[in-house]
């Protein structure tokens, strides 16, 4: 595998900068703090930036716990691909990274400093400074409600490369900053739900939803039909994997509790008439 070491200094813009050095460079796959990404989606892994101690954060980033290391690892694998991008304060940061995924040391280096302006390194340092934000090379939602365990909301700075504008990333606020208050709309949260349990064959609609805001992240309650002749206990256990990976991989929120319940049982008509 052909690995790229992309480093800069913390809140120098490395994230933002990340999917526009990967186009630039041929690469489908990032590792940044904690998670393994392609073309906009997470694949695996867990965010740093959902630690609630920066040591917690910085030993997520190094894939220091190795349950982590061997998920990220084992992704990585399995995607086939030959390219990837690492993200890292330092060079050694980046060598530590790819020394836990089992991936050959960078064949380069790429320097925050070769691709962005002193400018808008000083720019993207206000920000990090002054607000507390961060970004992952994933796309945003848009934030109407409080809520607790991220921030998320658009970063509208775009790189052109080659005629094509990059996709909106997402920027977060680790819990362990105070700054702010934490949004994302409810309807957002349902229609990830109401399309993930449409994954799950022999599952009718949403009956009955809500969510909880807690300090420690969402609490998630439905109620479903389903159809006759399916198992409704592994028919459950499909729902709540679906519903926690998809929430958890597309917006970066923290499921802390996930409960389903099936409250109807739909039968169809031949049956019902025997």
């Amino acid at each position: 595998m052909y690995v790229i070491g992309f480093v800069g200094s913390s809140g120098t813009g490395k994230s933002h900068n990340a999917t526009w050095v990967a186009s630039e460079k041929n690469v489908s796959l990032i590792i940044d703090d904690g998670l393994l990404v392609r073309k906009n989606k997470i694949l695996a892994g867990k965010s740093a930036k959902r630690e609630t101690t920066r040591m917690g954060a910085v030993r997520r980033a190094l894939f220091m716990d190795e349950e982590h290391a061997q998920e990220v690892s084992k992704a990585i694998a399995d995607t086939a691909e030959d390219r990837i991008l690492v993200l890292g304060t330092s060079v050694k940061m980046v060598d530590r990274i790819t020394q836990a995924l089992n991936i050959n040391k960078p064949d380069e280096y790429v320097f925050i400093e070769d691709i962005s302006s002193d400018e808008e390194i000083n720019k993207a340092l206000t920000v990090r400074e002054s607000q507390g934000k961060h970004v992952i090379p994933v796309p945003t939602m848009e934030v109407k409600k409080d809520f607790s365990g991220y921030f998320i909301d658009p970063l509208n700075f775009f790189r052109r490369s080659k005629g094509r504008r990059e996709p909106e990333k997402t920027v977060v606020r680790p819990t362990y900053s105070y700054l702010g208050k934490y949004s994302i709309s409810d309807f957002a949260i349902y229609q990830i739900i109401e399309y993930s349990i449409r994954q799950v064959e022999g599952v009718g609609k949403i009956n009955k939803y809500r969510f909880i805001n807690q300090q420690e992240g969402m609490y998630i309650d439905i109620e479903v039909s389903v159809l006759y002749g399916y198992n409704i206990k592994d028919l459950l256990r499909q729902i709540q994997d679906h519903v926690v990976k998809n929430i958890e991989n597309n917006t970066g929120l923290n499921v802390y509790r996930f409960k389903a319940n099936v409250r109807t049982m739909i039968i169809p008509k031949a049956q019902s008439n025997v």
